[in-house]
């Protein structure tokens, strides 16, 4: 049974950090694309940012470049995405998802496998 676990979600204030990570049971994790989504109360759920399988490729929606990164390690099965500088306006539930073969994509229908998500709330 595939699992993705999500953590570090958590309170802050503004301008705060949070390292978000998620550990995943695929395997092998090396061959799947991983990608970060987020979904605020009454909105629909919406691309963060993405890493292929190779590490190579990263993308991030806009409002997101700048202040957050993702990346991996392979070697713990873990993909992170690390928040800086957090506004209120990142408030939400933090998913992570695998992309069997993914080149990092920003198409949620593409993931295969979902998390169950962790809480990030941010105070002004």
């Amino acid at each position: 049974q595939v699992q993705l676990v999500e953590s570090g979600g958590g309170s802050v204030q503004a301008v705060g950090s949070l390292r978000l990570s998620c550990v995943a049971s695929v395997r092998p994790f090396s061959i799947y694309g991983m990608g970060w989504f987020r979904q605020a109360p009454g909105k629909e759920r919406e691309f963060v940012a993405s890493i292929s399988y190779s590490g190579g490729l990263t993308y991030y929606r806009d409002s997101v470049k700048g202040r957050f990164t993702i990346s991996r390690d392979n070697a713990k099965n873990t993909v992170y995405l690390q928040m800086n500088s957090l506004k209120p306006e990142d408030t939400a539930v933090y998913y992570c998802a695998a992309d069997h073969f993914g080149p990092g994509t920003v198409r949620e229908y593409e993931y295969d496998y979902w998390g169950q998500g962790t809480q990030v709330t941010v105070s002004s």
